[in-house]
């Protein structure tokens, strides 16, 4: 009996001690950063530091000693003319991109906020390029678009707009066009449900008094929408230029860069190199090539946002 009576204050004194950790907003905020903090070290921090390392050296996938070979690898990498074509690309992919998303993502999100019957079923089916493999949804559009069997050149032959069959990844200019209606076609879902959570925040207070002063559809979309919601358009905007960057999923399956590296963007042309062709030393330096375009994206488009909410 005197040792549970003498044990009672050592469960109380635990329970207190728990009680008071669980208390302090400092101690929760490092348990909740704990594993944030290990995923970026592992997943983007040490592969970083490593791609820096293996530009300076003469890593190979048949070679894996390390041997200090200082700007060499650049120096190769800036005379290779693929090299630029591909920055060409990926500006021109990213900025249509870009831009496309943001549109189509604004009316989307438009459509879906507004009240009809089967909203719901409209909202899932929206969401399902986004929700779907990337590898996955790329084969098939790489049927949809195949130079032979593809049943978007059969329909346009059935109703009289073509003769022959489109190419679409055969021809460069419509090789691009296909990658960019792709890509844009993956993300467009996620940008339209990041204006979505925008357009329900504005106070319906506004929108109907803007109604009442006589404002129109195109007056409140320029003059009330869209500036309110402006930060999570620059957010959206943000998100797609940074899978843009770095995606080489729709590329490589699609056209691997071709025809004639018209489609090469900086991020397949990296893998092209590193990975498939085993000179990891030029990839990594291709792939380096991408921080600080994204950087300067990131902090522009930031910059922006910071501007607008001191308005």
């Amino acid at each position: 009996m005197a040792e549970m009576v003498s044990d009672a204050p050592t469960r109380q004194t635990l329970a207190g001690a728990r009680q008071r950790l669980a208390d302090r907003d400092g101690f929760l905020a490092w348990i909740f950063l704990v594993p944030t903090v290990v995923y970026i070290v592992v997943l983007v921090a040490i592969p970083f530091f490593l791609a820096i390392a293996f530009a300076f050296s003469d890593v190979t996938a048949g070679n894996p000693s390390y041997d200090w070979v200082g700007f060499e690898n650049f120096r190769r990498v800036f005379a290779d003319p693929v090299f630029w074509q591909s920055l060409r690309n990926t500006f021109v992919f990213t900025v249509i991109s870009m831009l496309l998303i943001v549109v189509f993502g604004k009316v989307l999100a438009m459509v879906l906020t507004a009240d009809f019957k089967g909203k719901w079923i409209v909202r899932f089916l929206v969401l399902l390029p986004w929700t779907t493999p990337v590898a996955l949804s790329s084969i098939t559009w790489l049927w949809l678009l195949h130079s032979i069997y593809s049943p978007i050149d059969w329909v346009l032959r059935t109703v009289g707009l073509i003769d022959d069959n489109s190419y679409f990844l055969g021809r460069p200019a419509l090789a691009m066009g296909s990658v960019i209606a792709v890509h844009v076609w993956r993300l467009v879902p996620l940008a339209a449900v990041i204006m979505m959570v925008g357009i329900l925040s504005i106070p319906d207070d506004l929108i109907e008094a803007s109604r009442i002063d006589g404002a129109g559809f195109w007056r409140r979309l320029f003059e009330v929408t869209i500036p309110l919601t402006f930060p999570l358009i620059a957010v959206a905007a943000l998100f797609g230029a940074i899978f843009t960057f770095t995606d080489m999923a729709v590329v490589y399956i699609l056209t691997a860069g071709g025809p004639t590296n018209s489609t090469q963007v900086l991020a397949s042309w990296s893998f092209t190199r590193g990975i498939a062709g085993g000179d990891i030393g030029q990839g990594a330096v291709i792939a380096l090539f991408l921080f600080p375009l994204l950087l300067a994206a990131a902090v522009l488009i930031l910059r922006a946002v910071r501007k607008v909410e001191t308005f």
